[in-house]
């Protein structure tokens, strides 16, 4: 009798199965240059944690400077050094909240955070709304849908002159405003995923509403989602950026990009790289954020098929 040799096949380890992920965005260019950009800003918010060229703050910062020294992108209007700046300001949409009333923060910026919130609001609506199906689909929807009806300026200014201004109303305003397109984009997955067989099987073994829609039909959904909450940081940091600009946005002492540009348009004639270079640090950090979500769209989509 021939002895038929048993191999079993090794389970890859966590560290593997989190390569083998990963890799996916390294196959497409696209998304390896968005990843490129993002990682450069991570990293300067990071090193701006132990170590900016001076005193972001520094009013007459002119003063301060030896006979051999020079500023790398040039100063401000008050004389303040933009590099500075514009590392310090990476921080707080990145890497930090900072508390109301208090100088304690907390990990995580407020761009971080807004989206995290509107994800966690939007994927609670959408799939109590695409699932449970009936009146629980007509109410939430006729509200987001009343809420998608607003301009989101208009949402922005409401939230922020109710509550005032602060890292968490940018925040909340962050999530209420992006938290409709979240749940609609659920509702959709929803409406698909609650008819596959798998979703019937549970049903059989009488599983709970919350478990199939959070164990069962929430994992199904999280490539899309994925993909969108990378794009909804990029919209997050615009709206981080416009609100700084009409002086409503994240209060002082630590820079904001968009209050960079708006102080210094006033003397756009005499100091043009104190505009251009916030504006620069928004529009790279957006396209390297959206071209990173277009590639790993794109690769998903292809391993998927």
């Amino acid at each position: 009798m021939a002895v038929q040799s048993m191999t079993t096949k090794r389970q890859p380890s966590r560290w593997e199965k989190f390569w083998n992920t990963a890799s996916i965005v390294f196959e497409s260019r696209v998304a390896t240059v968005g990843m490129s950009i993002v990682l450069f800003w991570v990293l300067v918010a990071f090193i701006s944690l132990f170590w900016t060229p001076y005193d972001p703050n520094a009013s007459n910062f002119t003063q301060n400077l030896g006979p051999n020294t020079t500023n790398l992108l040039g100063t401000d209007h008050l004389g303040r050094d933009i590099l500075s700046r514009l590392m310090q300001g990476t921080q707080v949409i990145l890497l930090k909240t900072r508390l109301p009333g208090s100088d304690i923060s907390i990990p995580g910026g407020v761009a971080i955070w807004g989206v995290l919130g509107s994800l966690s609001l939007g994927t609670l609506l959408g799939l109590n709304a695409g699932y449970r199906g009936g009146w629980w689909d007509q109410i939430i929807m006729q509200v987001l849908d009343a809420l998608i009806a607003f301009p989101r300026i208009v949402l922005y200014l409401v939230v922020i002159a109710a509550l005032g201004q602060g890292d968490l109303v940018v925040i909340l305003a962050i999530t209420i405003t992006g938290a409709p397109g979240v749940a609609r984009l659920v509702r959709s997955l929803a409406l698909d995923i609650k008819t596959r067989d798998y979703i019937r099987a549970a049903e059989t073994r009488g599983e709970s509403v919350w478990y199939i829609m959070f164990r069962e039909i929430l994992p199904n959904a999280r490539g899309p989602l994925l993909v969108d909450g990378m794009l909804r940081v990029g919209y997050a940091i615009f709206a981080i950026g416009t609100l700084g600009f009409l002086g409503i946005g994240l209060p002082p002492p630590d820079p904001d990009w968009g209050n960079m540009v708006n102080e210094a348009r006033r003397n756009i004639f005499a100091n043009q790289l104190a505009v251009i270079w916030p504006a620069v640090a928004i529009a790279s950090l957006v396209i390297g954020l959206n071209l990173f979500a277009d590639g790993l769209r794109e690769e998903l989509t292809r391993y998927q098929k």
